[in-house]
């Protein structure tokens, strides 16, 4: 089995980013193999500034190494170093239909709001598509938004492969995430950039405090009893707490006579303890910003080994010279 997955590097990784994937991830990098890399190709549909893709695709990669990932483990690399896929995105846009691509939600999205969709955003799915079957991948974890577009990678290579009468590409699976995804955030809708509404994971313990503080909370008094189910913050609170210590903070919270302010700290402190091996791990990889270098490069040549062999039996079946370049 070998397992394959990327993040995008659009800012700093958060509550919503760890429990929704990134923790699973961690998880299935002991299987036979696993390649996760950062995708940068795809942040340059939203990320225009070079300094900011620059800083984001670093703070990817030291917050990915700080949360678990293991490069003795797990290939870890950028997505952009590995020019094999940027090919084999051309070779797989030249059997894709329009019409599979108009259907895909992401660019129904865009057009739906009147957000002018650009080619790059309209092809995504092609270079997901690359990304995966570059590395004969088996296995892609994905949440509920984005099974869409593994069926687009499927039909793809089935395509591919009766186009030119050849078992070029793996078919791979998808390993749906679990609902976990649907962290609240900080206003009580489901925590995403785009919602501007996130608690981001390494944030300074003074501005941690403040996001956890400004969660959104109704006007039922101190001493009144409250609903856990319906609140945000107990939400928040049951991804870091033991079973038995959600039940006590719900009995308090149904009991009355605490405020929401002290449910609050209750839940930074929780996260802050949570996080604090992490938060030292990171704070260390910062100051080996050549280590960190390293391992991508490692990972990218490891990557581009598997990719290249890919890449030259696409090449091969469609007519083209199947000599690779040298990684």
């Amino acid at each position: 089995m070998r397992v394959l997955s990327g993040i995008q590097p659009t800012g700093r990784f958060h509550l919503g980013n760890y429990f929704g994937a990134i923790r699973q991830y961690i998880a299935l990098q002991n299987n036979e193999q696993a390649f996760y890399f950062i995708a940068d190709l795809h942040a340059l549909t939203t990320v225009r500034n070079p300094a900011d893709l620059q800083q984001y695709t670093q703070n990817a990669a030291l917050d990915l190494l700080a949360l678990g990932l293991n490069p003795e483990q797990a290939t870890l690399f950028r997505q952009s170093d590995v020019p094999e896929v940027t090919e084999l995105t051309w070779l797989l846009m030249t059997v894709t239909q329009m019409s599979l691509l108009e259907k895909c939600h992401a660019y129904k999205d865009k057009l739906a709001r009147g957000i002018a969709a650009d080619a790059g955003l309209f092809t995504y799915p092609v270079l997901m598509a690359a990304d995966i079957l570059a590395y004969d991948s088996t296995l892609v974890p994905v949440g509920q938004d984005q099974i869409q577009h593994l069926e687009v990678t499927r039909d793809l290579a089935q395509r591919f492969n009766h186009i030119y009468e050849s078992e070029v590409f793996t078919l791979p699976e998808a390993h749906v995430l679990s609902d976990t995804a649907k962290v609240p955030g900080t206003d009580g809708e489901k925590m995403s950039k785009s919602y501007g509404n996130t608690i981001e994971i390494f944030e300074p313990e003074k501005k941690l405090r403040k996001k956890f503080m400004a969660i959104k909370t109704d006007s039922t008094p101190v001493e009144e009893s409250k609903n856990p189910d319906t609140d945000s913050v107990y939400q928040l609170y049951k991804l870091f707490a033991s079973t038995e210590e959600q039940d006590a903070l719900a009995e308090r919270y149904r009991a009355g006579g605490m405020g929401y302010g002290e449910a609050k700290q209750a839940l930074f402190e929780k996260a802050l303890e949570y996080f604090s091996i992490a938060r030292e791990k990171r704070a260390d990889w910062e100051t080996r910003p050549d280590d960190v270098e390293e391992i991508l490069r490692i990972g990218a040549k490891k990557a581009r080994e598997k990719a290249q062999q890919v890449l030259q039996r696409a090449r091969a079946a469609c007519g083209l010279s199947a000599k690779p370049a040298s990684p």
